[in-house]
């Protein structure tokens, strides 16, 4: 996908860099080869290292894919006391010998701590440029929407994920519409049913990551990647006028969530940056949506900063 443009548009040479640990080196130049083999026009150079410092001088974006995976049974307790360290790591390497202006995008699950965690030990990269994965939530709410409706994807906008991605992220529609030949219609009113929008609806989407390793004994991979795909195309090229997306990022106090915490809020992005959409109302029952999914990425925060001690 980053090799034909779906990342960053069609006309912007890329040299990838990849890295993985060193018993995967052998699959990884095979990748290497392959991508070399398919003569994407826009694919100038790839690096495939096992060194963290080789792969992460001079690049201007770095996509944080490399965690220990969830696997069936694990809790994010588990996930975080073996990521802690690898993001630590990590984000070493990116302070040294990445570019001056390099964003940042983290999909490795925790993805909200492991962003925090890299903010920590990358203190030179600009808090607004590190930012975690939620996209994938945004786009299955909006499939999800879809569905229920039996419209295109493309008909459904700002629909919004709050929070942590995880089982308490927050998708709410209360800003969502619809195109319709008839004009732009609220969500809301046309799915018609509140006990769904309020329920089973935000059950799906917050455990569709989960329902998705069942099925395959394994995270989620190719939603995974066009969704970061989409996040990094966004934020880098800008978003469509009077569209916003789901960003993890890192908090200002805004809708009084906790400042210092990555929390996706509804962003829009021009010249490169982001901003979070400010003056949205937000009922009663979000609210407290809202501050579940804080109060679990304060409860992270410290357990995270726990195994650094």
């Amino acid at each position: 996908m980053v090799a034909r443009g779906v990342m960053l548009g069609p006309d912007q040479p890329v040299i990838l860099h990849m890295l993985d640990i060193p018993p995967a080196a052998d699959a990884l130049n095979g990748v290497a080869m392959e991508l070399l083999d398919a003569a994407f026009p826009l694919l100038k150079g790839v690096v495939a290292p096992t060194d963290v410092v080789e792969a992460c001088t001079g690049v201007n974006i770095a996509v944080m894919v490399g965690g220990f995976p969830c696997k069936e049974g694990m809790e994010r307790k588990d996930v975080m006391s073996k990521n802690v360290p690898i993001f630590k790591s990590q984000a070493s390497a990116l302070e040294k010998h990445a570019a001056a202006n390099c964003k940042v995008l983290v999909v490795a699950n925790p993805a909200n701590t492991n962003a925090l965690i890299l903010k920590e030990f990358a203190p030179s990269i600009p808090e607004k440029n590190i930012t975690c994965l939620t996209r994938l939530d945004h786009n299955r709410a909006v499939s999800q929407i879809s569905e229920r409706l039996k419209v295109h994807v493309s008909d459904v906008k700002n629909v919004i994920i709050w929070g942590n991605h995880s089982s308490t992220q927050y998708p709410d529609v209360n800003h969502a519409y619809m195109k319709t030949p008839a004009g732009e219609k609220p969500v809301r009113a046309l799915v018609a049913n509140d006990d769904w929008l309020n329920g089973d609806f935000i059950t799906m989407v917050q455990q569709r990551g989960d329902a998705i390793i069942k099925a395959r004994k394994f995270s989620s991979a190719l939603s995974a990647a066009s969704s970061a795909c989409d996040h990094i195309r966004d934020w880098v090229l800008g978003t469509p006028e009077d569209t916003w997306v789901s960003m993890g990022v890192y908090s200002d106090g805004s809708y009084n969530v906790p400042a210092g915490l990555i929390y996706s809020f509804p962003v829009t992005c021009k010249n490169g940056e982001w901003s979070i959409v400010q003056g949205l109302s937000i009922d009663e029952f979000s609210r407290k949506k809202l501050d579940l999914t804080a109060q679990e990425l304060s409860e992270e925060k410290s357990l995270a900063y726990s195994y650094l001690s």
